[in-house]
């Protein structure tokens, strides 16, 4: 993990003295609450529907246990007890009362942790593969060049108010865990036929009410030149994005209206930097400046690789391991080791949200099987990178204990579901309930892996914040005079090519009421393994057949439902 310099802890510190400061001002009337609000969000706080609303960085989601088991102090003293970890490897309390951030802040600080741009229109959390150092499948570590970016863009005094929201995701293995197409900018680390490693450039992916795939702007960009390859994309944005309409702000707009003349104008910019950089100015990134990041991304002390390791798992072992192993238990690049997913989804508890003592016994967890560290997933997980093959039945045992055991990763149950309206100000509908009558409809675990590997994704507004135009299924809340309804959308991808790519889903229909949700979800299940061929998963029939048996058998039940009534 990147440790933090004196430098590092200085900077977060002074922030969080700087927004006490502010925070002061606005309380006694010094400082308008329209003079706050930009002041508040570059530090991560909005104010929600029912109270103000914290989202703390996790940049590419890696953190440590004495930080997680800080996240658990703030949630026990300063919210209700939970917090709620998000698809973009951030968490968010929604109940600390702002007369008390300021005192968050410091705690956060305290463990080099902050809310510096989560929020407000800027360069928000630089996000990552959750298996990034460890996948198996990994081509370059993407951490190196995530810090990089991290160190490049906070507080970037030109970039500190874009005329949107900006959005950066690196991966770097075959397999994208990161959605990078669905981002404003998606980069992925790749080598050349002489084994230079650089990037491939996406511009222009979001989701929201336009959703758009990102376009390819390089094939090959030499990893020294990705910070100046940003730096123009971003300026050109800033100069040219609409600050009228915040809902065509976004730069997917801009490159979906400019076309090539958006690229044309990035690669001019690009060139003028790189010609102006006389004095040395030009943030091209040196061997020695990545040698200094990198080297705090060598394997834990502790970790030494096993050659020749093989996992056994012993035929008479309990059907809960074997299950564990097969859907939470991922290979590794380290011989000897694998990266064990912590699932956060269970019933009674919306997904991604954590309690304090959760992440107490998490943390714990970090420490006797994944030398102190964590990873935040895109999928709402936690996940332990650096557990022993030799471990994994204890890991288990302890797991189970502490209900972090569900072996249903990559599952139905394994949903992404934004808060919604129970706590969005900006939510049509509500995003928990329905997670969770869906959940209840399919707790047999049996019943979960006939089904197979499916991507459930819900959102309570069209902005997208659970992911759902990517789902296998996706489900949108939408008012319709004034009551709660959801439209449902099949065959989303948020991957790479391997898993088919990145696409929005097909909407199946006029929406449903909430009550509906769950039996139409069973049937568009129902019409799956009445369709499927042997081993054919459910994204793959969707693709063969189309959605018109699907969208069919929905509506199908809408009219049974409406007749019942």
């Amino acid at each position: 993990m990147y440790a933090y310099t004196d430098f590092d802890k200085q900077f977060v510190r002074q922030r969080a003295a700087q927004y006490r400061d502010q925070l002061q001002r606005n309380l006694a009337g010094q400082l308008s609450d329209d003079e706050f609000r930009p002041l508040r969000l570059q530090n991560g706080w909005y104010v929600q529907r029912h109270a103000p609303m914290l989202r703390i960085a996790v940049p590419y989601g890696e953190l440590n246990s004495t930080q997680l088991r800080a996240l658990a102090r703030i949630a026990r003293e300063f919210d209700r007890g939970y917090g709620h970890f998000t698809t973009r490897q951030n968490l968010q309390f929604n109940w600390i009362p702002l007369t008390r951030s300021a005192d968050v802040m410091d705690a956060l600080a305290a463990v080099n942790m902050h809310g510096i741009q989560t929020s407000g229109n800027c360069i928000r959390n630089i996000t990552s593969d959750c298996f990034a150092g460890v996948a198996a499948d990994e081509i370059v570590d993407p951490r190196p060049y995530c810090e990089i970016l991290r160190q490049w863009s906070t507080l970037h005094p030109e970039f500190a108010f874009l005329p949107r929201k900006f959005k950066i995701a690196v991966s770097g293995a075959h397999e994208d865990r990161a959605a990078i197409a669905w981002h404003d900018i998606g980069l992925q680390l790749l080598k050349n036929d002489a084994g230079e490693v650089g990037f491939k450039v996406l511009v222009g992916g979001g989701m929201g009410r336009t959703p758009v795939i990102g376009t390819t702007f390089r094939d090959f960009l030499p990893w020294q030149q990705i910070l100046v390859f940003i730096e123009a994309i971003v300026r050109v944005y800033n100069r040219y994005g609409r600050r009228d309409n915040m809902y065509k702000a976004r730069i997917k707009i801009l490159v979906k209206a400019e076309g090539q003349k958006f690229i044309d104008d990035v690669n001019k910019e690009y060139a003028n930097i790189l010609e102006r950089d006389l004095d040395g100015s030009a943030h091209i990134i040196s061997q020695a400046e990545f040698d200094r990041v990198a080297a705090h991304f060598q394997l834990p002390s502790g970790v030494k690789p096993q050659p020749g390791s093989k996992l056994h798992v012993p035929s008479d072992a309990p059907i809960g391991f074997k299950r564990w192993v097969e859907r939470n238990v991922h290979s590794h690049q380290i011989p000897g080791y694998r990266a064990v997913t912590l699932s956060l989804k269970r019933p009674g508890q919306a997904p991604g949200d954590v309690t304090d003592q959760q992440m107490e016994l998490a943390a714990d967890l970090a420490d006797r099987y994944s030398s102190g560290e964590l990873r935040v997933s895109h999928d709402q997980n936690l996940v332990l990178p650096w557990v022993r093959e030799a471990d994994l039945f204890a890991a288990w045992e302890a797991a189970r204990l502490a209900s972090f055991a569900t072996p249903n990763i990559g599952l139905l149950t394994d949903m992404i579901a934004c808060p919604g309206g129970d706590f969005c100000g900006l939510a049509n509908a509500r995003s928990i309930p329905i997670a969770a009558a869906i959940t209840e409809r399919f707790d047999d675990l049996d019943e979960l892996y006939d089904i197979g590997d499916i991507d459930l994704h819900i959102s309570g507004c069209i902005n997208s914040c659970g992911h759902h135009h990517s789902g296998h299924i996706g489900i949108l809340g939408v008012d319709k005079d004034g009551s709660e309804w959801y439209q449902v959308t099949l065959g989303g991808l948020d991957g790479s090519a391997i898993s088919g790519g990145s696409a929005p889903g097909k909407v199946i229909g006029p929406s449903f009421a909430a009550d509906e949700v769950p039996d139409v979800i069973e049937a568009v299940i129902d019409t799956y393994r009445g369709q499927r061929v042997p081993s054919e998963k459910f994204i793959d029939t969707v693709k063969r057949i189309g959605i018109d048996r699907f969208k069919a058998a929905a509506n199908a039940q809408r009219r049974s439902t409406a007749h019942a009534a």
